[in-house]
């Protein structure tokens, strides 16, 4: 009779764990700087690019921006700091592959192609956002710059939670089919929430400069009533899915992150009326942004968790 050979598990390494982590909390924080720049009204501190202003990359004494051209200038140097994270998570996974192979194991490519995307996709973000600038910060090109940011995290979230499997084995479900295709729809409703807050922002007072930038031309009662009731279906599914999941006795893992998505869903409610009723106070704003992207995440990682590989 065959014997077979179980393969040890490869997990990451300390160093690589931090850096795949240190990858999506930059792909966050960018969005947070990048929102604090626009609240600001600092959207066009640089009012050129890839020079800040003609002639000089970084800000002069001679600017009429003011304050606000450090502002912007500080969030475009920040890609930087994203570039050389990004660099590292190339050189983790890789190290992880290496790993992998030496005891026995595949190297995952999808990995690697996901670690690699994180660097191309920073550089196509530096791109639109000197679109976005040279366009005079029109809300659709800055909803495009938020949209591509939400890729990006996304990618550093699959990245950070398919890494942390330890071995070969086939992939399995965790749950039933239809609680599996009630989590499919979970995600894509969040998708299209997200996206409809970035026509709310566009429709709204924040323009990131002057009032005269152009908005998008949506009544912003109708475009928010819009949003809420994206809102209320997305947690009317949450709800859903924790009873379905609950009572299936699924794997307490799902269910505490279910929970996870349900608790943000509720402090995002919170801020969001309370910034809609109190005139949209910029620091507010910032936190709802911030949300936006947390409640994203939490989404993803719901999202991942219905599978897993099985035992080696």
């Amino acid at each position: 009779m065959a014997v077979t050979t179980l393969k040890s598990p490869v997990t990451l390494k300390n160093w690589e764990l931090r850096t795949l982590v240190a990858n999506l909390v930059a792909q966050t924080g960018i969005v947070l700087t990048g929102a604090i720049v626009r609240l600001t009204s600092s959207g066009l501190g640089c009012p050129t690019w890839p020079e800040c202003v003609e002639g000089s990359i970084a800000p002069t004494s001679t600017q009429t921006e003011s304050w606000h051209k450090y502002v912007e200038f500080g969030n475009r140097l920040l890609t930087f700091v994203l570039l050389i994270i990004a660099l590292l998570t190339i050189a983790a996974i890789r190290a992880h592959n290496k790993a992998r192979a030496a005891s026995g194991l595949n190297k995952r490519r999808p990995l690697t192609l996901l670690a690699v995307g994180s660097l191309v996709g920073i550089f196509g973000q530096a791109i639109l956002g000197g679109i976005t600038v040279l366009t005079g910060l029109h809300p659709l090109t800055v909803a495009a710059h938020f949209m591509v940011s939400i890729g990006l995290i996304t990618v550093a979230q699959v990245l950070l939670t398919k890494a942390q499997d330890p071995n070969d084995a086939p992939v399995v479900s965790l749950v039933p089919a239809p609680i599996a295709i009630g989590m499919r729809i979970h995600i894509w409703l969040a998708l299209s929430l997200v996206a409809v807050g970035t026509l709310v922002t566009g429709s709204g007072p924040h323009a990131g400069d002057t009032a005269e930038i152009v908005r998008l031309g949506f009544d912003e009662r109708t475009i928010s009533a819009i949003h809420a009731d994206f809102v209320f279906l997305f947690v009317g599914l949450t709800v859903g899915l924790l009873i379905a999941l609950t009572a299936t006795r699924s794997d307490a893992k799902i269910i505490r992150l279910a929970w996870v998505v349900f608790a943000i869903c509720l402090v995002q409610g919170i801020i969001g009326y309370t910034q809609y009723f109190t005139g949209l106070p910029w620091v507010l704003v910032a936190f709802h942004v911030l949300g936006a992207c947390l409640l994203w995440i939490a989404t993803v990682r719901f999202y991942l968790s219905r599978n897993m590989r099985g035992v080696s």
